[in-house]
This record gives structure tokens, C-alpha cells and sequence, in this order.
């Protein structure tokens, strides 16, 4: 692994439709203030800067990084970002701990962020192919026939992606930054919304989100100094494969896979639901809860809707994965994969707030993207790796 890697500071905004108070630029700098306040720390003592954003037509903005350098503080520092679709907001903080963990820096602030209200994602991802008129529009007509495909595989019966859509939303009651905050959600007031790409309901999809994460990454020195409590990053790994090829599994994707147990290795870890205290994974749509379940190695083939079903995943279950909220209560798109990674983080520091995990010590952080295609996860710790 290098050099030890810390994360010592968190910041984010809070996650709303329309964020029309500030700018691009004002949303970034409000997450990165808190995290640099939370760091102990002030501009000057960034090293470099590490940003990620989805595809730049979600907001009609090309390479936003270029204006944004100064609002960030990285005017004369090395700046640079990264794009792998929507999982780019754990490949860029993977990338940042990279910088750490190679000795190249002492501290590194990396930050992700969407404006969705500026643009259209879901028209933005509809593009038409050459010769061909799309049908797929956005990411749900895309998805919809991979969860079909699912419940047909494992025998999944029909409430168990409104289970998971109940239960994350329950749980972002609980956080201060969550966009949908729905008191009284039920498995009756999910059911009861229309139906948007067959068997995806209204309520069993994110929301389009305006928000900001960041962090303040740091060698085992640096940490040292900080105020706060760290969080020790125990492995970090990211996978892609084609979109399509002969014999892809777009249900359990080999990427996926791959990713998860090289970041087991690296963590030691041999029975993820066992040895993890809980996880935050990118569900866009409920019915990826059970699914990355599988691919992730935390049960058995066809064994996934089970573990949701049985409680397994709540606040109060053995494995409880979104404490926040997740994907499904708040979606910045390019920063919802950092959004897990720094809730993963906050867990074991125990700063997680009123939807803290008791006694969290080892926690995941994962993120994918594009047709199911790139995987970023981390583990991350309480204790030194």
C-alpha cells in the first residue's frame, strides 16, 4: 500500500432539487470549507487538489475544472480530474489517496459535485445512436431490464425494491443533508406511485440532486496533527469492463466482482458481512440493494433479496447498508460515489451523527457507473492498517 492514508476531514452541502443561492463555484467551496474546518486546516495547507464530475453535458459546462482551480484554492498547485461516469465520485477519491499512499503529497482535498438543475441528465444520457433513434431515456430505461432480469434469476418476488426504497428513506430522516426527507414513507405510499420504467416506481428511484462532498486526505504525519479522530483507508480498488461483450453479465458484473475482492484482499477481510459494520452502496434504483449484495460477496447467489427481506440491511440489521439515506435519497450524480466514501468514513470516525452505527470500526464505500461497466470501492478503518 505505500504510505498510510488518512481522511481527517469531511464537508457537505446539503442535497436539494435547486440550489439556486450559489454558483458552481460557491457550491464547491462550501464543501470544501467544511471539510478544510473539520481538518483543522485552511487553504495554504492543501497540497493539491483532486476534483471528479459526471459527463460535463449534465450541466452544459465544459471542463469546469479550468475555472473552478481558483474558487478551490489550487491556483499555483497541481490540480486534476477525474471522469469514470457515476462512479467518478469514488475513483476520484481513490484517486487522491493515491497521491497519499505514493508519498507524493502530505494533504490532498478532493471534492465531487453535480448541479443537476442547471441541465438535464436524464435527456442528457439519452442520446441517439447512429442510424438509430434511442428508446432508452436516461439511466432507468437502461437498468429496468437488468432488475427484470434479476427477479427473474433469483425468484425475487415483487416488494422487495419497496422495502429498500422504505428503508433508505427512513434512514435519511435521520441525516441533516439528505434531499428527500418523506415522514410516513410506507411500502403502501411506494406502491402507489406510478411507474416510470417497468418494475422501477417513482419512489424507487433517486432523485436529481444540486450538492457537493469533499475531503481532506492525509499522510499518517499529517493525521497526526489533525483534530479529529481519522479514518484510516485499509484498501482502496476500481474495475471496468466494456459496456457490451459476448457472455457480460449485466446483472452481476465481473468488474464488480473483481473489484470487491481485491479490496477484501488488501482489508484482510475474508466474510464481508460479518467482518464489516456497515456500508454505503451506490442503489440508484431499490432493486440494487439485493443485487449488489451478490456481486459484492455479502451472500450467496440468488440469496440477496433475501437478506433485505429479512432486516438484514436496516439501521438495526446485522449489516446495515445506507445509513444516510443513500443514492436513493440524495443524488449529485458526479459526487454520489463520494458521498458513500466520505459516509463510510464518518462511520468509523463516529461523527456519522443520528444515523451513527453503533460501534462502527470497519466500513465499505462503493460506487459504480456507466452500464453498470466501472466499480470504485474502499474500506475504511477506526484503527491503522
Amino acid at each position: 500500500m505505500g504510505e498510510r492514508c488518512a481522511i481527517i476531514g469531511v464537508g457537505q452541502t446539503a442535497y436539494k432539487s435547486k440550489r439556486l443561492d450559489v454558483s458552481m463555484a460557491g457550491l464547491l467551496r462550501e464543501a470544501a470549507r467544511r471539510a478544510l474546518d473539520d481538518a483543522g486546516l485552511t487553504w495554504k495547507d492543501i497540497d493539491a487538489v483532486v476534483v471528479g464530475k459526471a459527463p460535463d453535458l449534465f450541466e452544459g459546462v465544459m471542463m469546469p475544472e479550468t475555472f473552478l482551480a481558483d474558487a478551490l484554492g489550487a491556483a499555483g498547485k497541481p490540480i486534476m480530474r477525474v471522469h469514470t461516469a457515476g462512479s467518478v465520485g469514488g475513483s476520484t477519491a481513490i484517486v487522491a489517496a493515491g497521491l497519499i499512499q505514493g508519498g507524493v503529497h502530505e494533504r490532498v482535498l478532493t471534492i465531487a459535485w453535480e448541479k443537476q438543475s442547471e441541465s438535464n441528465a436524464t435527456w442528457a444520457l439519452t442520446v441517439n445512436s447512429p442510424f438509430t433513434t434511442s428508446l432508452v431515456v436516461g439511466a432507468g430505461g437502461y437498468f429496468a431490464p437488468h432488475i427484470r432480469a434479476y427477479m427473474r434469476r433469483s425468484g425475487a418476488p415483487d416488494h422487495i425494491g419497496t422495502l429498500v426504497a422504505v428503508k433508505d428513506r427512513e434512514n435519511a430522516l435521520r441525516n441533516p443533508y439528505a434531499h428527500l426527507k418523506i415522514p410516513g414513507i410506507s411500502r403502501e405510499m411506494v406502491e402507489s406511485t406510478p411507474m416510470l420504467w417497468e418494475p422501477i416506481r417513482y419512489l424507487e428511484t433517486c432523485p436529481s440532486s444540486d450538492g457537493a462532498c469533499a475531503m481532506v486526505l492525509a499522510s499518517e504525519d499529517a493525521a497526526r496533527k489533525a483534530p479529529a479522530k481519522p479514518a484510516w483507508v485499509h484498501g482502496t480498488s476500481m474495475r471496468s469492463e466494456p459496456m457490451m461483450f459476448a457472455g457480460r453479465d449485466s446483472v452481476s458484473p465481473q468488474g464488480g466482482k473483481d473489484a470487491a475482492a481485491d479490496v477484501y484482499r488488501q482489508a484482510g477481510i475474508s466474510d464481508p458481512r460479518r467482518e464489516l459494520d456497515c456500508a454505503e452502496v451506490y442503489v440508484p434504483f431499490s432493486w440494487y440493494e439485493p443485487m449488489w449484495l451478490e456481486n459484492l460477496g455479502f451472500c450467496g447467489e440468488h440469496e440477496g433479496w433475501k437478506l433485505t427481506e429479512a432486516g438484514a440491511t436496516a439501521l438495526d440489521g446485522d449489516i446495515p447498508w445506507n445509513p444516510s439515506g443513500g443514492v436513493l435519497s440524495s443524488n449529485p450524480i458526479g459526487a454520489s460515489g463520494m458521498i458513500r466514501f466520505a459516509e463510510a468514513a464518518l462511520q468509523v470516525r463516529g461523527l456519522a451523527g443520528d444515523h451513527q452505527v453503533d460501534g462502527a470500526r470497519r466500513a465499505l464505500g462503493h460506487a459504480y457507473g456507466g452500464g453498470a461497466q466501472f466499480f470504485a470501492m474502499w474500506i475504511v478503518g477506526s484503527d491503522k492498517p
